[in-house]
C-alpha cells in the first residue's frame, strides 16, 4: 500500500499479528466477535507499544462490509 510492503502471520514480540508494516512500526490486526473487549488483546497491544508498533484492530465485518474506510484509516497512518 502506497510502496510500503506488509506482511502476513508475522511474529511481533512473541506474537503473530496478522498485518505488519516494520517500516511503519504499523500492526494491523482483523478480530472476530470473540476478541470483544478481551483483557489479552488489551495486554497484547501494550507490549506491542512497548516495542514501537501502533496496533490497528479493525472487526471483520469492517474490513468485509467496509473495505474503503478500512485502508483510508490504514493509508492515514501511514502517511503520519
Amino acid at each position: 500500500m502506497d510502496g510500503y510492503k506488509f506482511v502476513r502471520q508475522e511474529p511481533v514480540s512473541g506474537y503473530i499479528c496478522d498485518f505488519v508494516c516494520r517500516e511503519k512500526f504499523l500492526i494491523i490486526e482483523a478480530d472476530g466477535g470473540q476478541n470483544s473487549e478481551s483483557v489479552t488483546d488489551k495486554i497484547r497491544d501494550q507490549r506491542l507499544t512497548a516495542d514501537r508498533y501502533q496496533v490497528l484492530r479493525f472487526w471483520n465485518n469492517d474490513v468485509l462490509g467496509n473495505l474503503e474506510g478500512v485502508l483510508t484509516v490504514i493509508q492515514s497512518e501511514l502517511i503520519s
